[in-house]
């Protein structure tokens, strides 16, 4: 694990496409990846839709960065976010970058981020534009991480008999083609008698479609939510780890 804790990262957010109520749980999140060692969040902060912002930033170690609106029309904003990451990357100071934000406008900066061999997480709304998050390692949707998202924990949560109370929304059925789409990174990553290993087959996922989330299902953990399918087989290997096997396809 000192591998994650070392892994230095640089949080920028776009205020104007982000909500301050989400930024204690957005941090949370990120520690699963890094340290963020560098937290920048931009806006003009004199304007009325960003009141409140300064407050969450100072409670939360975040560094507020005034930008104005020097043009109508023109995003300052959005240039002040990226020539900031431009200077991290060539200095060296981080590992990765952490882009908050659902604004299709940073996805050339995210590709030369990685172009420069640094991991870049996405975080925004559901209404991200497909571009900025195919241009990430990773994308989160925002609205898993809201305390609202409850999502089941394990398998022994999903024991016959047991009712969801009204309050906790089902879990989401993912669509065929998503149960295709598994299929086919278990059959890349599979071993000689047809079963995968989770941790390469959750890698192979995640770098084909980087807003794969089996949160985004209602389920914590990606073994849970594959054990709901029934094409998928979930076992347990001799050491105790899960593996998965497609039972459409013959060993």
């Amino acid at each position: 694990m000192s591998d994650v804790v070392e892994h230095k990262l640089a949080v920028l957010i776009d205020a104007d496409n982000a909500s301050k109520s989400d930024l204690k749980a957005i941090l949370e999140e990120i520690a699963k990846y890094g340290t963020p060692t560098i937290k920048r969040a931009y806006g003009d902060w004199a304007a009325p839709q960003l009141a409140g912002w300064k407050d969450i930033l100072l409670e939360n170690g975040a560094v507020p960065v005034q930008q104005y609106a020097y043009t109508v029309g023109k995003n300052a904003t959005d240039a002040a976010m990226i020539i900031d990451a431009m200077d991290f990357l060539h200095e060296g100071r981080v590992d990765g970058f952490v882009l908050i934000s659902s604004d299709s406008d940073f996805t050339p900066l995210a590709l030369r981020i990685r172009e420069s061999g640094l991991k870049v997480y996405g975080i925004g709304e559901r209404k991200t534009p497909k571009p900025f998050i195919k241009a990430c390692d990773k994308f989160i949707y925002v609205d898993i991480l809201r305390p609202e998202a409850v999502v089941i924990e394990n398998s022994a949560e999903q024991s016959p008999g047991k009712t969801t109370p009204p309050s906790v929304p089902a879990p989401k059925k993912p669509s065929a083609k998503t149960i295709a789409f598994i299929a086919q990174c278990i059959a890349e990553t599979s071993n000689e008698n047809g079963f995968s290993s989770l941790a390469p087959l959750g890698s192979l996922m995640s770098k084909n479609r980087p807003d794969f989330d089996s949160r985004n299902y209602g389920y914590a953990k990606l073994s849970t939510f594959l054990r709901t399918i029934d094409r998928f087989e979930v076992t347990l290997d001799k050491h105790g780890h899960p593996q998965i096997r497609d039972r459409q396809v013959k060993s």
